[in-house]
Order: structure tokens, then sequence, then C-alpha cells
């Protein structure tokens, strides 16, 4: 039989008990879309990701602190504020940013929420390319003279001031007072993680009425360019193992590396995703199979007679094997369209970054020819190898 003729008695089989036929797709129709859905999330973070780390520019290089060998697991060590000066006299880099973090309660009337307080200078928000929403950035002066002065992120804006402006109001960070000068710019999410749910103070002030200590969490050191981004990290290393006398106290990262790391780690989680989500696509194949027995003893006689009539092993095999890859199909399109609208939902609802690969849909819909097919062949094989003579006797 030619392949139309064969898709034809495929469809006509399937059509002539269409509940029995839609919920045996109905495992590979959840499997798909479950994949497709948990596809779409993943590949949404990973764009959002790769954004983010791309937005913050092509020549921007972070220290941070490293691990020496104290005892079995070794200990973190400790950056400070003494080690600023040290990498901004490198001559390849053109600005650097200290940040000194912790988390704090802080309150406003009777809303409280606890979130990070992030201690900087003036020079971050240009390194970090943060914006203003509303009110004005702090700069050198307020560092210099250790203000208590406020920069609040976009959620904490929200949650802090939900019916009025938050501009001059005062904020309790802690037990210390700060005013409201300024909202930043909404950034999103990072991750699982809202990049918005800070308040931004001067360092000094962060250090001396907050943390207590001279601790940096991170520096970031801006390269002249990109092409001395090598020579920069080269230069910082030098400079750092000159005051810390160990290459192990301290780790150099460049934008490529994170963003590296970061892609392998959302590919990483896609795939587990996928995978978990795959599982219903094994059980939508057990269902087929058993459907597909169960066609093949209800037309013992049609196979019978189409053996006597001259029918090979070969095409009576491969009717059956059509016949489970078109009920396969069938539901790996199904499912494709309910996981796009299930991503989209996700999208609109939960503001989740969704994006679906032209890879994504080749993966589903052969996912789905696999299943009908694999789950196909053991029903299809019974059904070629019936004896014509007992086949024709059967009742």
């Amino acid at each position: 039989m030619r392949v139309r003729d064969n898709l034809w008695v495929a469809f006509g089989a399937l059509l002539g008990n269409p509940l029995r036929s839609f919920l045996t797709a109905l495992g590979v129709v959840i499997g798909v879309g479950a994949v497709i859905v948990m596809v779409s999330i993943g590949e949404g973070a990973r764009a959002r990701v790769t954004e983010q780390i791309q937005s913050l520019g092509s020549n921007l290089l972070m220290i941070a602190p490293g691990r020496m060998e104290r005892g079995a697991w070794g200990s973190r060590t400790v950056l400070t504020s003494d080690l600023v000066p040290v990498v901004a006299a490198c001559p390849s880099i053109s600005r650097v940013a200290p940040e000194a973090s912790g988390m704090r309660q802080v309150s406003f009337g009777e809303a409280s929420i606890m979130t990070n307080i992030t201690g900087v200078t003036a020079d971050y928000w240009e390194v970090r390319k943060l914006k203003i929403g509303s009110g004005t950035l702090f700069g050198e002066e307020e560092v210099r003279e250790a203000r208590k002065v406020a920069v609040i992120g976009a959620d904490v804006a929200t949650e802090l001031f939900p019916h009025q402006d938050p501009i001059g109001q005062k904020i309790k960070v802690g037990r210390v007072k700060f005013t409201v000068i300024g909202v930043a710019a909404p950034r999103g999410q990072a991750g699982f993680f809202s990049q918005d749910d800070v308040v931004y103070i001067p360092l000094t002030t962060a250090q001396r009425r907050l943390f207590g200590n001279k601790r940096i969490r991170m520096i970031y050191a801006e390269a002249r360019s990109e092409e001395l981004m090598d020579q920069a990290a080269a230069e910082i290393r030098e400079a750092l193992l000159a005051e810390l006398e160990d290459e192990n106290a301290f780790v150099i990262n460049n934008q490529a590396d994170i963003l590296s790391t970061a892609q392998q780690m959302t590919q990483t989680l896609t795939l587990l995703l996928a995978g978990i989500a795959g599982v219903s696509l094994l059980v939508g194949g057990i269902g087929i199979m058993n459907i597909m027995l169960v066609s093949v003893t209800e037309r013992i006689k049609e196979i019978g007679l189409r053996k006597a009539l001259g029918a090979q092993e070969k095409e009576i095999m491969t009717q059956f094997l059509y016949e489970a890859a078109t009920l396969s199909l069938l539901g790996g399109g199904i499912g494709f369209l309910l996981g796009s609208l299930g991503a989209a939902g996700l999208s609109a609802a939960f503001g989740w970054r969704t994006v679906i690969s032209p890879s994504a849909v080749v993966v589903a819909f052969g996912l789905s020819l696999f299943v009908g097919i694999f789950f196909g062949v053991y029903p299809a094989g019974r059904a070629s190898r019936l004896d014509p003579i007992e086949a024709l006797r059967h009742e």
C-alpha cells in the first residue's frame, strides 16, 4: 500500500472510535504539553539571565573573596575597603565600584519587610548600569559624609509605599532612619531572585552604622576597553597578591565566565524539567501499546482476510505502525498547542519569560513520533505474525 493509502486506513481506524482514540492519545497530549511548558520556562530563564549579564557590559571584572586552606574545608577570606584603592590604581582600570551587603529589616509606619541592604559608591550606578526611576541617585558627597540617604528598589517601594510617593519619606533600616531620595528603575528577575528587592545606601554609611566593619562582598572593576580585559585581570591579580600574599584569597571573574556558567546552569535545569515532564510521554506510550493490542484483537478477522488475499507480514506491520504513529502525532500536535497556551498563560499570570524555540518544536514532535513507533512495534509485530487460517476462524 502507498503512504497515502496507509494514512487513510489509519485515520479511518482512529475515527471509528474517536473517544477511545482521544483517551489513548491523552497521555501523549499531557506529556508533550508538559515538555513544551517546562522547556519554554527554562529557555526563557536562560535568555533573561543572558540579557541581564550582557547588559552590564563586556568589560566588567568582578573580584570576590576566595577560599584559603584553613582546616578541612577551608574558610572564606575577607575583602575590605582598603583593597579598593589598590584595584583602582591598576593602569587598565577606569572605574571601581565596591559593594557591601546584608539582610536587614526595613520598615515604614506599620509596613515592614526583610530585604537586601547594599552599600555602594557613586561609581556603582555607572559600572552596574543602574537607572533611576524617580527622584535622584546619591553621589560622592553623600558617600564621603556617610549620609543617611537611600535609593530603594521598585519592589521595596511597592511594599512600603503602596499608595504614596516614597521620595522624601523616612524609612527605618534596623534602628537607623534613612531618607528616601530615589527609586531605582525596575530591573526584573535574576534567575529566581528579584533585583528590585533592595535598598541602596552609601557604602560608608552601611559600614559604619549598619554592618560595623569594612568588609566588601564584591569589587566591580571596569576595564578601559574590552581588549584590555585580560591585561586588567593580570594587573589586579598582581596587585592583590602583593597585598594578600595568597592567590586563593580572591577570585577574579569576567562577564564571559559568568555568562558561560549561567547558561550551563539554566540548560541543566531545562533538561531536568523536560526529563521530569517526559515521564508522562512514557505513560502515554504504554497507553498506546495497550490500545493497539486491543485493536489487534478486535481486528483479527480483518487481518486474516487481508493475509488470505495476499498481504505480506511487512504490509500488516506497517499498517499498524502507521496507526500508532498517527495517533501519537495527533496527540503531540494537540499537546504542542496546549503547551504553547500554557506557557503564554504563565508568562501573563506571573510575569515569567517563556521562549518556545524551534528546537523544542522539533523535539516535541520527534518524541511523539518515537513514542508511537516504539510502543507500536510490539502490537504491529503481533498482528503481522497471525496465522491467516486461525485468524479467519476467530470468533
